[in-house]
């Protein structure tokens, strides 16, 4: 359906502004809608037509923009969602059937070419099927006004960071909830439930944009909640904490909103989050239908009465219904557990990643379009990303990323006695979180790991002295009240650094640790580095020998995470951590 026979020619459809680009030989979407058209149609010895099967498509398939009816106050304003629950997502727009077809073709009008212009790329995230939007849709080159209205928001009262920064790495929190609205969902469980944080992705881009972790947070994770700030139609309103309580409880329950589930998360991992993307289990039936199916590998026979998914071993292209139950499903697979559950999902977006990344996809506009309107429908994002303009910068950053740099790992934990929860394994998850802090990749960017070998080898090369001969004094520069206690705790109890002392507090607060010795003491700063993750960086040595029983200085930073949390990063994923790269296919078992 082209814009005349709509009756507005100042709503062009999308799909009518696909133009060859002679310079590149590819089609491109101008985004210029002030352009002037030509009021003949092209000859037969015009431009050829983007390949997307216009010319014989009904009005009723045809992808364009839809209304915003129903969404905006009079005002103009988005519609705030109730205080009371997870805000749903939008419904679909109506579409007006008139007009369309061949006719609607022959009477296109030409779209006058731009001279220059650099395209413009959008991506999307929110719930299980937007993060891999996140990572998968650069090459969407669309209208972005014609998508605005989509989107739904809400005010975090401060819950983040204040908004994603051009030169450093970006945290986002992918929150897919468990409200069963939209078409076909209530007969999945609480139907008139607020809604949990039913599927939880801490997806962090490094600064240098070479690499990414998703780290997959277990909904049943016994963990503390803390108190949130929420914006109601009253007013804002402080949500008492939760101490020991599940994690979904994060969001939806006691009127907490995503701000609550990305405090919870910097209470969690010591991580702060900058922006949220949420979306419901209609997210997972459009995206997939819209990028013609994802490709799922199973080992083994599937027949979950739960989810409703009955498949046979081996390799399956899933859309719609029946991609929302393999998401759903894990009766059927690994324990039968949540965990099991969250390792499906990752094998569905390393699927659904590498599918939008193909030239299968990139290449149709008609796809293109789809995948788009389906994604901006699905999210509710915070006001920090609340437009599309802001989606585009957020998503040109990530696009930067090579899904073979994309690493997904859940995080490390231990059955509780209960049978049903779960708790942190504080040996595992404590270095992973560090990891992340200190944006150091779970995957082998090569020029990274060059380089980090290198400065470790030219700072921390030569002898080592034993434990007991380890002389050090122990100040607190850090701001976490108490932490030079507890390192001193930690030294002489556990690892055996007895001829150390608690200073107190350093004169001033610093932002990094530092290690200060004498050039004689060089072998006890080495074997201190090792105990406690210091990174090269942090040893600073003097120019004078030390004379007799005299110690180093230990200054305990801001970068101290705690005691035994290596403050450089480990260099590799803790051991037992199983990790999942994107651009490999998994079957599930």
């Amino acid at each position: 359906m082209d814009a005349q026979s709509r009756g507005r020619a100042d709503e062009i459809d999308p799909a009518d502004q696909w133009v060859l680009n002679p310079q590149t030989g590819n089609y491109e979407l101008r985004l210029d809608q002030s352009s002037a058209q030509s009021s003949t149609a092209p000859s037969a010895g015009g431009r050829s037509k983007p390949p997307s099967g216009r010319g014989s498509r009904s009005a009723s398939r045809t992808p364009g923009p839809r209304n915003a009816e129903g969404r905006r106050s009079a005002g103009g304003r988005k519609t705030p969602a109730p205080a009371n629950e997870v805000p749903p997502q939008r419904s679909r727009r109506s579409v007006d059937a008139s007009g369309g077809g061949a006719a609607a073709a022959a009477g296109r009008r030409k779209r006058k070419q731009q001279k220059s212009g650099k395209k413009k790329a959008l991506m999307w995230t929110g719930g299980v099927v937007a993060f891999a939007i996140v990572v998968g849709g650069a090459g969407a080159y669309f209208v972005y006004s014609k998508l605005d209205g989509n989107l739904n928001t809400i005010d975090i009262k401060g819950a983040g960071s204040g908004g994603f920064k051009k030169d450093q790495a970006v945290n986002i929190l992918v929150i897919g909830t468990d409200k069963r609205t939209g078409a076909g969902n209530q007969s999945y469980g609480d139907r008139n439930s607020p809604g949990h944080a039913d599927t939880t992705i801490l997806f962090h881009v490094s600064k240098d944009r070479t690499n990414a972790t998703a780290l997959s947070i277990p909904r049943d994770l016994i963990t503390d909640i803390p108190a949130c700030e929420t914006k109601t139609d009253q007013g804002t309103k402080t949500i008492p904490g939760t101490p020991r309580t599940r994690f979904n409880e994060s969001l939806g329950q006691s009127e907490r909103d995503p701000g609550c589930t990305m405090r919870t998360v910097k209470e969690l991992t010591g991580i702060e989050v900058d922006h949220f993307m949420m979306a419901d289990f209609n997210a997972v039936k459009t995206m997939s239908t819209a990028v013609g199916g994802v490709e799922v590998c199973l080992d083994k026979d599937i027949d979950d009465k739960k989810s409703k998914l009955k498949l046979p071993a081996g390799k399956h292209v899933l859309k719609g219904e029946d991609a929302l139950a393999f998401v759903r499903t894990r009766h059927s697979v690994g324990h039968g557990g949540d965990l099991s559950r969250i390792e499906i999902q990752q094998q569905f977006l390393s699927s659904m990643i590498r599918k939008m990344k193909s030239g299968d996809t990139l290449s149709s506009p008609t796809k293109m379009w789809d995948l788009a309107n389906a994604a901006t429908k699905a999210l509710t994002v915070d006001t920090g990303i609340g437009s599309i303009k802001k989606l585009q910068d957020l998503g040109m950053e990530l696009a930067k990323v090579n899904p073979k740099n994309i690493t997904f790992v859940t995080i490390p934990v231990l059955d509780n006695a209960d049978g049903a929860t779960v708790l942190l394994n504080e040996s595992q998850a404590r270095p992973l979180f560090s990891m992340i802090q200190s944006d150091t990749s779970l995957t082998e960017v090569e020029q990274k790991e060059k380089d980090a070998k290198k400065k470790a080898q030219n700072q921390l090369a030569g002898k080592r002295a034993p434990v007991g001969d380890v002389r050090v004094k122990v100040f607190n520069g850090s701001g976490t009240q108490g932490a030079a206690g507890t390192t001193l705790d930690w030294l002489q109890n556990q690892k055996r650094v007895l001829k150390s002392s608690n200073e107190g507090n350093a004169p001033q607060k610093l932002p990094r640790t530092i290690l200060e010795y004498a050039p004689n003491q060089a072998d006890q700063a080495r074997t201190l580095a090792d105990l406690m993750g210091l990174p090269a960086t942090a040893l600073k040595q003097g120019t004078k020998d030390a004379q007799g029983l005299e110690a180093m200085t230990l200054t305990l930073g801001a970068d101290f995470k705690g005691v035994g949390v290596p403050i450089s990063g480990p260099a590799k994923a803790p051991e037992g951590v199983k990790t999942v790269e994107a651009d490999k296919q998994v079957c599930a078992k």
